[in-house]
């Protein structure tokens, strides 16, 4: 009988020890990144620097990028299926949401929720460096696909 119970204490213990190591496997994100990659324009006037998406958060719950608008940028009208928030790092971003204007400077935050309308462009000599977040990050965020790209590192 001590046998019996001497093995079914070992057997739980290296139970629990087997179940503690499969709770403390390393998650599939980076801890620490630079980024993934980045897209440009033939000119480089515009630059998409993609800062946390799937490839390295392991999800697609969120999608960061810092976006460089060149001077006298006017972009369409569009509409997005995902939040997106915008703050900007330099430069004067025009951040027009439903006919209502606004001239983001720098540490200035915009936010567009689904269904707004939005038109991006930059007012001054200087480009525009933004910051932005789509949620969720998957396919509600834009495709940079038609531009140049490389991945971060190879700059």
């Amino acid at each position: 009988m001590w046998i019996r119970a001497s093995l079914t204490i070992i057997g739980l213990y290296l139970l629990s020890v087997e179940l503690l190591a499969e709770g403390d496997q390393r998650p599939d994100y980076d801890y620490v990144t630079e980024g993934t990659r980045v897209f440009t324009t033939p000119d480089e006037s515009f630059m998409a620097k993609i800062l946390v998406e799937k490839a390295n958060l392991g999800s697609e719950e969120v999608k960061l990028a810092e976006l460089t608008f060149p001077p006298g940028y006017s972009g369409s009208g569009h509409l997005h299926g995902a939040i997106e928030i915008f703050y900007v790092l330099s430069g004067r971003f025009g951040h027009h949401v439903n006919g209502v204007d606004a001239v983001l400077e720098s540490g200035q935050i915009g936010i567009v929720k689904p269904g707004d309308t939005v038109i991006h462009s930059v007012y001054g000599a200087d480009p525009a460096v933004v910051l932005t977040i789509w949620v969720p990050g998957g396919q509600s965020a834009p495709d940079f696909s038609g531009l140049s790209e490389h991945p971060i590192g190879d700059d």
